[in-house]
């Protein structure tokens, strides 16, 4: 999913035409490829207009609504305050000489209608500009530079918005389904009995059918893109955390009448990692065409699950430089707003490499898929009772011990399985040599 952020969806308005608002009361909500987030407007006054429909795209510049405010500056149109969520835009600023004052709602309207009004496609040899997301989607759809030039834009200055490319998708796509079914209408009667399986076909009456979630078709799109990006390769490791969990264990109540929070594994393993990498700084970098780039801060990624289903992942900065007991009151702060949808865009972005705790649900190990543009990611498996075989000066024997798989899925481009393997080793041998005496 990107750093940066160009537009934004209306998913609902808190207020209405004819309400009153003060300054800096929350009017509407809207949600990102990142997070959602409330904007609140800069003025006080009443609501005249509302521009933009719940599920209307809008760019980041773009008024939201008119609002009739005594104050000096209301001659002038000023969106209802970008969200945080999505840049911090130059507020409007009070000309010296104002050509024309307008003194009536249906002269801000006007002007506000002629603001957001779609402009004319784009003349041949002008250079225009698209989003970010706009570039990505048309490279998931094999969009040619040509074919782009012929969408419609209806965003400033003819921009092309998300809601223009997946419109010119949806007719492009309905139109080679078209083609697609003539062809095989003309086959002959021989042919693959599969093609009768058409979409309706397959629907029975008990079956429901829904559709998927704004945040679902974002994680889809984002996991084919990096499975198209990045070579994913994965190695294994087993570790042995019986002196780590006998640790916690000893030392998770005082921690919590202490600090206000629980110790779990998941800040203890982050710890780790961030001492880990350094030793590996390919790791903690991102490819951008063919250029790498070594981040200096580690900033690790939790992956983290929502009650409705789906997954966000929090970004703790510059996780090297905390102290377990910091990252542990960090990792229950961003797990708690995650899951209450609390979240600020600052708290999604500028991740390095990431960690994904699929033992949380049992599971005993994973493959998860490199979240781009990283280079790595870890997976931490179910921590179980198993029989092992120990060494001892005695010979070997068989004991019980707390073992726990760990994979680590990278970008076979850039790392080889060498690296990619010893960093599991690294890690397995700060784990295993946990020292059971130290205090918090």
């Amino acid at each position: 999913m990107g750093e940066s952020v160009s537009e934004a969806t209306i998913t609902q308005w808190l207020k209405k035409v004819g309400d009153t608002i003060a300054a800096d009361e929350a009017v509407v909500e809207v949600a990102t490829d990142k997070v959602d987030s409330e904007v609140a407007s800069e003025y006080a006054g009443i609501i005249k207009e509302i521009l933009h429909p719940v599920n209307a795209v809008v760019g980041v510049d773009a008024p939201l609504a008119l609002i009739e405010t005594d104050e000096e500056v209301a001659q002038y149109l000023a969106p209802a305050a970008s969200p945080k969520s999505i840049t911090n835009p130059v507020s409007p600023t009070l000309p010296k000489t104002p050509e024309k004052v307008l003194d009536s709602p249906q002269q801000y309207m006007n002007q506000a209608q002629a603001m957001i009004k779609p402009v004319n496609p784009v003349v041949a040899g002008q250079k225009r500009f698209y989003s970010p997301l706009v570039k990505n989607i048309a490279k998931q759809e094999n969009i040619s530079d040509q074919e782009l030039t012929t969408v419609l834009g209806s965003g400033k200055d003819g921009r092309v918005t998300k809601a223009d490319i997946l419109a010119f998708l949806k007719n492009r796509n309905a139109a080679n389904k078209s083609t697609l079914q003539n062809t095989i209408s003309s086959t002959q009667s021989n042919a693959i009995p599969a093609v009768a399986l058409t979409e309706s076909s397959l629907k029975k009456d008990a079956d429901e059918v829904v559709s998927m979630s704004r945040m679902e078709q974002m994680i889809s799109n984002h996991m084919v893109h990096s499975l198209k990006t990045a070579a994913h390769v994965q190695s294994f490791i087993e570790i042995d955390v019986t002196k780590l969990w006998n640790w916690r264990e000893k030392v998770k109540n005082e921690f919590v009448s202490q600090h206000g929070v629980k110790i779990t594994f998941t800040p203890i393993f982050l710890h780790l990692v961030a001492q880990v990498l350094p030793e590996f700084p390919l790791l903690n970098a991102t490819l951008e065409g063919t250029t790498i780039i070594k981040k200096k801060d580690i900033n690790l990624g939790m992956a983290t699950a929502l009650s409705d289903g789906n997954l966000i992942v929090p970004v703790i900065k510059q996780t090297n430089a905390l102290s377990l007991i910091g990252l542990a009151k960090k990792v229950h702060e961003l797990a708690s707003n995650a899951r209450n949808n609390t979240l600020n865009p600052d708290d999604v972005q500028q991740g390095t490499y990431t960690v994904t705790n699929v033992g949380m649900f049992g599971s005993l190990t994973g493959t998860p898929i490199i979240n781009q543009p990283q280079l790595a990611i870890l997976a931490l498996g179910a921590i179980r009772k198993v029989p092992s075989v120990l060494e001892t000066e005695n010979g070997d024997v068989i004991a019980i011990r707390q073992q726990m798989m760990v994979s680590h899925s990278y970008d076979h481009r850039i790392i080889n399985g060498a690296m990619g393997g010893m960093f599991l080793l690294r890690l397995k041998q700060l784990i295993e040599n946990w020292d059971e005496s130290q205090t918090i």
